[in-house]
């Protein structure tokens, strides 16, 4: 049983170590500060069971458990916490078990065994039900090489193209396997809606620009071709955008 510890203090991280030998766990975990360190040692390790502290700067571990599910053999995972006011996420968030900071052996033995009793496809099944419950600071997209994560705030555009969403990232397009409608649920305050089937990043518009055929569109950082605006959303676009001075809006 390969088992991996998420946590950003080190102590917590030696107490879980010193538990599992404590039970007669003798393979050595492996051991991630950070939530986007854990998901890069989940892809090339694949661990069976995560041990995941929720509270962590950065990506905390309710958003890492979202992008655990999306693997191709995802693990399950035990959130373990000093903040009981969680409890009720965590199990939303589709966790096999919860351990309240400090751990006891009785209790993680518990918690291993019913994580040794599912199997992976039944973890995967289980979290596809449950979505996590809060804002990602990243997407996840699945690639012949694993799992790409991309920070949301480097996403110039959503576009809804058939049952897939094109984002554009670093000037290309990276699909995702997401509703726009959701996206925006999601994301709606960084995102601007400039046409039934596209959103564009507030913070990414450089301008408003009128076209040859008298249409208008929406100039943005890194990309080449301007995304249209529609006629319904056009007075929506140009008040979201007085309030970046910087943006131009005389078109």
């Amino acid at each position: 049983m390969k088992i991996l510890i998420v946590d950003d203090e080190a102590l917590a991280r030696g107490r879980l170590r010193e538990l599992l030998r404590s039970i007669g766990i003798e393979r050595a975990p492996l051991e991630a500060d950070s939530g986007i360190r854990a998901l890069g040692l989940a892809q090339q390790e694949s661990p069976d069971i995560v041990l995941l502290d929720i509270r962590m700067p950065g990506m905390d571990g309710l958003e890492t458990a979202a992008h655990l599910a999306r693997l191709q053999r995802p693990p399950a995972v035990i959130f373990t916490t000093a903040y009981d006011e969680h409890a009720l996420k965590a199990f939303e968030a589709s966790a096999v078990d919860y351990l309240l900071k400090p751990v006891r052996a009785e209790r993680l033995a518990r918690a291993l065994e019913r994580a040794r009793s599912l199997r992976a496809g039944n973890v995967a099944a289980l979290r596809d039900r449950q979505p996590a419950p809060h804002r990602r600071s990243h997407v996840s997209v699945s690639t012949r090489t694993g799992l790409l994560l991309v920070p949301v705030t480097e996403i110039a555009y959503l576009r809804a193209d058939r049952k897939y969403v094109g984002a554009g990232w670093k000037g290309r397009e990276i699909l995702l396997d997401e509703p726009l409608k959701l996206l925006e649920q999601e994301f709606g305050d960084r995102f601007l809606r400039a046409h039934r089937n596209a959103l564009v990043a507030r913070a990414h518009v450089v301008a408003l620009e009128r076209r040859a055929d008298g249409g208008y569109a929406l100039r943005l950082r890194e990309v080449t071709e301007p995304v249209p605006v529609s006629r319904r959303h056009l007075a929506g676009v140009r008040a979201a955008l007085r309030h970046f001075s910087r943006v131009n809006t005389d078109a």
